[in-house]
């Protein structure tokens, strides 16, 4: 029972900075976790489509892998949808290429979406901590100057300790979105290079399968 109450007199005893960086929390948290079930979802989806048009472009039929592309909703079905459009009029295969990375610079901001904020937050909640670690120092200080001197130095340890909560706290929530931050920037960079691998597998089933290759 004396360890659950620990926190709540924690967080009490830290004072009004407390909030705001108890809220930078809460913002920073539920933006990291809409962009993890973004990403996954971007992910499984484009798995689950990838599966599906590869066996249309592995028997040649083109055209139904661009009507199917053409109704996708996926990253990796955009990239092949700008692809297929443009295969038809190219006379290069750099001209294919150069469409499907337009696509990819479209699907990319998408796909790093507010996760820049986390990292903004992170040091949002070391400058709230430290601001209410000094105005938490400041108060003590003004208190101490009208005590008795007996009290001064039982009062200003005790005064010291609760500014010091607010810091801790405010460093407890940095290290917490800096990792949810660098955990999103690494899905985000391999989601970027898994779409980027089957871009050029795609372009390698697509130009071999034509029957005039599109020439280097």
């Amino acid at each position: 029972m004396h360890e659950l109450s620990v926190i709540p007199r924690f967080f009490q005893d830290g004072g009004i900075f407390m909030y705001p960086i108890a809220a930078v929390l809460a913002v920073g948290v539920a933006i990291g976790i809409e962009r993890w079930i973004y990403l996954s979802r971007v992910k499984f989806g484009s798995v689950r489509f990838w599966n599906e048009v590869v066996p249309l472009l592995s028997s040649g039929r083109i055209k139904e892998a661009a009507a199917l592309t053409a109704k996708s909703t996926t990253a990796i079905g955009t990239i092949m949808n700008y692809g297929l459009a443009r295969i038809h009029s190219a006379r290069r295969r750099d001209d294919v290429e150069k469409a499907m990375e337009e696509s990819l610079m479209e699907v990319m901001p998408r796909l790093e979406k507010r996760t820049h904020y986390i990292g903004t937050f992170a040091n949002i909640a070391t400058l709230l901590g430290l601001l209410g670690t000094i105005m938490g120092l400041i108060a003590a200080f003004s208190a101490v100057a009208t005590a008795n001197s007996a009290e001064k130095a039982t009062l200003l340890s005790a005064s010291i300790s609760v500014a010091m909560n607010c810091t801790a706290f405010g460093l407890i929530v940095a290290i917490t979105l800096v990792l949810v931050h660098a955990f999103l920037q690494t899905k985000t960079t391999e989601l970027v290079d898994s779409l980027e691998m089957a871009s050029v597998k795609f372009l390698n089933l697509v130009t071999e399968g034509r029957s005039e290759p599109v020439t280097q």
